[in-house]
Order: C-alpha cells, then sequence, then structure tokens
C-alpha cells in the first residue's frame, strides 16, 4: 500500500484540526492556513467570506485565511466533511441534511458545528416584466434556471416548485446556473426565469435592475411558506424583499426566508473557533462596510434557527457575552 506523502498528511491536518506545526527549512513555523468556501462571486457568500478572510489574517497571529469561489451550500459542506476547506457559509436547510446524512449527502452526514446563524436568505425568483410571469405557478412549461448544481438555491428552488405543485424535474425546462450566469442568460433571452436564494442587495440581481430596457420582476413566493412547514418544520420562515432593495420594485414582496450560517468542522481547535466567532462580532463594522448583510448580526439572533450543535469554542464566546446557547 502506497504511503501518504507529508504534504498530504499536512493538508489533512489542515482540514481537520485548523493546526500547521509544519517545520520549513529554515526551522520556523509555516503559517496557519484557511480555507473558507464561499459561493460564486456574484452572490453574497463571496464577499462576505472574502471580509472574514481579511479580517481572520489581519488579527490571528500567524494565520492566513482564504475566500473560495464554490457552487454554494451543498458543495461547500462536502468541503467541510472531506477536510477541503475550514470554514464554510450554508443554508439552514442544506445543513440540516447534511448533519443527517440525507439527500445529496446519503450515507456520508457531515460533522459540522455551528459558529454563528448570520442572516436571512431571501428566496428570489426572478423574471422580466415583459415575461407575462406573474406568479410562481406561472413558471410551468418555463425555461426556469433551478441554481448551480451543488448550491442551496437549488435544494430550494426545487422544494419551492414542489409545494407550488410543479414537478421540477418535468413541468419546467431547468437550466443549473447560478446567479451571474442567470443574470446573463435571462438578459439574452435564453431563460424565462430564476430562482437565487440570498442576501439583499444580491449584486447579481442588482446588476439586472440596473440594466437600461429592462425591467426586473420579483415572483413573490411567501405563500408556500406553510406547505414549506409542513413537510419541513422551522427551517422556512416568510420573509419580504423590501422595494427600496432593487431600483424599479413597485412593492414589497413577501418571499420563503431560510438561515444562513458560518459553520466549521466539529474537530476544529476550541480556541480557533473562538476566535473566528469572536471576530465575526467584533469586526463587525469592517465586515458591514464589504457587504451590508454583515450589519444585521446579533447576538440575538446568532443562535437561533441552526439544526446543526454549535463549536464548544462559539459557546464560549456567547457564554462570556451572557447568552445562553441552545442544548446540543
Amino acid at each position: 500500500m502506497r504511503r501518504p506523502t507529508i504534504r498530504r498528511l499536512v493538508r489533512s491536518t489542515i482540514a481537520l484540526s485548523g493546526l500547521m506545526a509544519v517545520a520549513c527549512g529554515g526551522g520556523g513555523l509555516t503559517k496557519q492556513r484557511l480555507s473558507i468556501a464561499t459561493g460564486g462571486t456574484g452572490g453574497v457568500y463571496y464577499p462576505y467570506g472574502g471580509g472574514l478572510a481579511k479580517i481572520i489574517s489581519a488579527n490571528l497571529p500567524n494565520t492566513e485565511a482564504t475566500a473560495e469561489v464554490t457552487s454554494g451550500s451543498v458543495d461547500n459542506l462536502k468541503f467541510i466533511r472531506d477536510g477541503k476547506s475550514d470554514i464554510a457559509f450554508t443554508l439552514a436547510d442544506t445543513l440540516d441534511e447534511a448533519v443527517k446524512g440525507r439527500g445529496a449527502f446519503e450515507g456520508r452526514r457531515v460533522p459540522a458545528a455551528a459558529l454563528a446563524v448570520i442572516y436571512t436568505n431571501f428566496t428570489h425568483v426572478v423574471t422580466l416584466a415583459s415575461s407575462g410571469i406573474n406568479e410562481i405557478a406561472g413558471l410551468r412549461g418555463k425555461v426556469v434556471a433551478t441554481g448551480a448544481p451543488g448550491s442551496g438555491t437549488e435544494v430550494i428552488a426545487f422544494r419551492t416548485l414542489e409545494a407550488a405543485g410543479i414537478d421540477p424535474t418535468r413541468e419546467v425546462q431547468k437550466q443549473g446556473l447560478g446567479v451571474a450566469q442567470a443574470v446573463d442568460a435571462l438578459k439574452d433571452g435564453k431563460i424565462d426565469a430564476f430562482f437565487w436564494s440570498g442576501g439583499v442587495p444580491t449584486a447579481a440581481v442588482l446588476d439586472l435592475a440596473n440594466t437600461p430596457a429592462m425591467t426586473l420582476k420579483l415572483l413573490p413566493n411567501g405563500d408556500l411558506v406553510p406547505p414549506l412547514q409542513q413537510k419541513y418544520r422551522s427551517l422556512y420562515h416568510a420573509a419580504t424583499i423590501p422595494k427600496s432593495a432593487y431600483p424599479g420594485l413597485p412593492a414589497d414582496v413577501p418571499v420563503i426566508g431560510v438561515a444562513n450560517l458560518v459553520v466549521v468542522h466539529a474537530a476544529m481547535p476550541e480556541q480557533l473557533a473562538y476566535d473566528v466567532t469572536r471576530l465575526l462580532f467584533e469586526k463587525q463594522h469592517e465586515l458591514a462596510a464589504i457587504h451590508p448583510q454583515a450589519s444585521v448580526l446579533t447576538l440575538g439572533t446568532a443562535l437561533i434557527g441552526s439544526p446543526a450543535p454549535f463549536h464548544k469554542g462559539a459557546i464560549r464566546y456567547y457564554r462570556e457575552k451572557s447568552v445562553v446557547p441552545p442544548p446540543s
């Protein structure tokens, strides 16, 4: 049997424990390197994750963090499970399947631990005013982008269509596109609508809203929260995209909301998990300057809505702030 190389052993140790005690040629220690799995460049995860990488690198001694472009929640959690990432952004519904070993994680559950519930994702169902589509039921028979394969958007798109009585595998012509690619496809007339689960404003959707000669339309979907809750419990809740989020919206749009979290592998050292959690709050103003969605994080909401247990390091931070963590 081929023995693992030192590099492979080191890479495994980094990903599962966050440690990097590897002697370099001069006898010192190399930097501790952390990989943050985010999402596509047109969404919120990537700039938020880039900001988190920046503050970790600037404030944790001998540590360098990097934000990685990914397809989104499903792939992010697989990266955590497989030791390819140390920190990940994810949707709560995808995380629920991951920790239970269901769906895309069938038979291989993810040992993920939460650091914080950071903000709500809003289910954007995007089309143009010229499309003539006014409700989710109107997507039947249309060409619809349901999110990049391996994304949390794909999970909620399928569930939303099913809740509306539409079979996503037979009754729409689905395209697996990320939000930036979906915006381009909608502009070019290649699709009729697309799903996007993200914070507001999402840069790619904002770009579409500002495109001359095109009027953005967001389809309301908040009426589908009750059937989703009946099947998936409290993972989904009613939310509203305010008309101020995107130019041209005539009114607020009721939509399906789902929590976003920052998670790590359960084997991450307690001190490192504590420090990352601490920085999310202590450097919040810096993160919010990179993306406004970071401004909504509070101690009161950070512990609400996680289907995964919280990491011991995160629990220590919350207890220091006199916030009672939920039972594991």
